[in-house]
């Protein structure tokens, strides 16, 4: 532990990651949840605003998915749990209370573990809540405005023991939480939108004394921001506790992070368990999961991120296929929801997409392919990855003309773009030949003599064109043939075939 110490004192860190459930339904009630791009109070029904006489319906879906996120994690599962009332008076909170488990909660004693943090991360409990409204404060009238879109959306509250000591282990952490939620379809994971919030605990003692006084800092929507606010946490506890005099006590209290100033504030003291009183919630009854229940959601979980990872790493390795390459579809990758009430959603994750794409092919030009340019092109039209703007068995036939060579990488490149701005249900090879973009001396095309012809004429115009350059080559610069072909693929437009293109440079200037 010594070479964790910053100044010689220890840093005590503890997590509890607010997940947003992926379902369609609120955890109480019907109403559809919301994303950022529905207008405000247009997705709530009169349970999430706390209408009189209004009663909760537990989501089943929200249920089965909690249980994933628990089994994953290696907890153990209360086959009896319950609901309480988190009592505090916000304008966010339309019933002056929160649905949460305090005193059962469903899921306790788990671990986590990451190759990159080195050591498990116990995983303290696991409970099922439901979100807030959101406060929008308008600085310039001093006004605050509610939008009941979020009120009563599924929350995971999932909540580790202090067992991090530095800011890196904490942000490894959330990004493999994060990662193995994708994977098992629990929540899309996205901080930027609020599907995961942290709030981190922190504190600092020196070695061999007592934990220090914590401070908590909460509602962190990114992992950049939460590492900075472990630092800033960490210099300000140190310089209150080694300032001399009265005051050198850390006040237990809540705190924000300011992304302007890059430093914490305080909100508040910090609320003790007394200071919400928790009541059981008289509308809902114990909370049972049956061995039978556990067990059929055990069945229906998809690979976790560590064996699919392991997996391709022993698949395309040998091919050349990196970890780094890996890592990056992994990222990406998202399983969708297995089926519920009826319905299934066609698209595939990014791993799914390289392996299809990948058979019968070589993997390490097909990872680049799909890497390099399907996810650069999407990158530049501002899209996520998605497998409906390009299916597997277009990019099959976009990769098959490249690897036919009856079609060169820019040309593909440009069919590539065009098939993403506007979608065709025309064969690829067809979009190229209206596209004019099949390749000079294509050895499949019926004009392969008459284009091998073409791109002849081309060739003896760059020796005409490039007399320095060809001087060069004939005296023994082979370098110098790349200025040459540069020239040809500008004047094909990109359709020459390089290799033909050098084999007739060579032919001609041997002449």
């Amino acid at each position: 532990m010594s070479r964790w110490l910053v100044d010689g004192w220890q840093v005590v860190i503890g997590i509890e990651t607010h997940v947003q459930i992926k379902s369609s339904q609120k955890l109480f009630s019907r109403a559809l949840t919301s994303a950022l791009n529905h207008p405000p109070n247009t997705r709530y029904n009169a349970f999430d605003a706390a209408f009189p006489g209004t009663l909760p319906r537990l989501n089943r879906k929200c249920l089965d998915l909690a249980l994933r996120a628990a089994l994953a994690l290696d907890c153990s599962v209360n086959q009896r749990s319950s609901f309480d009332r988190k009592h505090y008076f916000y304008s966010d909170q339309p019933a002056g209370y929160q649905i949460t488990q305090h005193y059962s909660p469903f899921a306790v004693n788990g671990r986590f573990t990451s190759a990159n943090i080195g050591f498990p991360i116990r995983i303290k409990q696991i409970q099922l809540e439901q979100d807030t409204a959101k406060s929008i404060t308008d600085t310039r009238t001093r006004t605050a405005l509610i939008d009941l879109n979020r009120a009563g959306t599924g929350l995971l509250e999932i909540v580790t023991e202090p067992d991090f000591r530095t800011s890196e282990q904490a942000a490894e952490y959330v990004r493999s939480l994060q990662e193995l939620l994708r994977a098992l379809g629990v929540s899309d994971g996205n901080m930027e939108a609020g599907s995961l919030r942290c709030d981190v605990n922190v504190s600092i003692n020196r070695p061999g004394e007592p934990p220090g006084t914590r401070c908590e800092v909460k509602n962190i929507n990114s992992v950049k921001f939460m590492v900075a606010a472990i630092e800033y946490e960490i210099r300000r506890q140190q310089s209150i506790l080694e300032t001399p005099g009265p005051t050198q006590r850390v006040s237990q209290e809540t705190r924000r992070f300011d992304p302007d100033s890059w430093r914490t504030i305080k909100m508040r003291s910090k609320e003790d368990a007394p200071d919400y009183r928790y009541m059981p919630d008289p509308n809902l009854g114990v909370l049972v999961f049956s061995e039978k229940h556990i067990e059929a959601v055990r069945r229906t979980m998809p690979p976790l991120p560590a064996s699919t990872r392991l997996r391709l790493l022993r698949t395309y390795s040998s091919s050349g296929v990196t970890e780094n390459n890996i890592d990056v579809l992994m990222n990406l990758d998202a399983v969708r929801d297995i089926t519920y009430d009826g319905a299934t959603d066609s698209a595939i994750g990014a791993v799914a997409y390289f392996e299809l794409c990948a058979e019968g092919r070589d993997p390490k030009s097909v990872m680049n392919w799909i890497i390099h340019n399907f996810l650069g092109q999407l990158s530049a039209l501002g899209k996520p990855f998605s497998s409906e703007y390009i299916t597997v068995a277009q990019m099959g036939q976009l990769l098959d003309l490249i690897i036919t060579k009856q079609m060169t990488r820019p040309s593909a490149k440009l069919l590539l773009k065009q098939m993403l701005v506007s979608p065709s249900d025309l064969a690829v090879k067809q979009l190229a030949e209206n596209m004019d973009l099949l390749s000079l001396a294509d050895e499949h095309s019926t004009r392969s003599s008459g284009d091998d012809d073409s791109l002849r004429d081309v060739c003896k115009r760059s020796i005409e064109a490039l007399p320095a350059e060809i001087a060069a080559i004939r005296a023994g610069k082979e370098k110098a043939i790349n200025k040459v072909i540069g020239w040809i693929m500008r004047q094909t437009k990109g359709k020459a075939d390089v290799d033909r293109a050098k084999d007739i440079l060579k032919e001609l200037l041997h002449q």
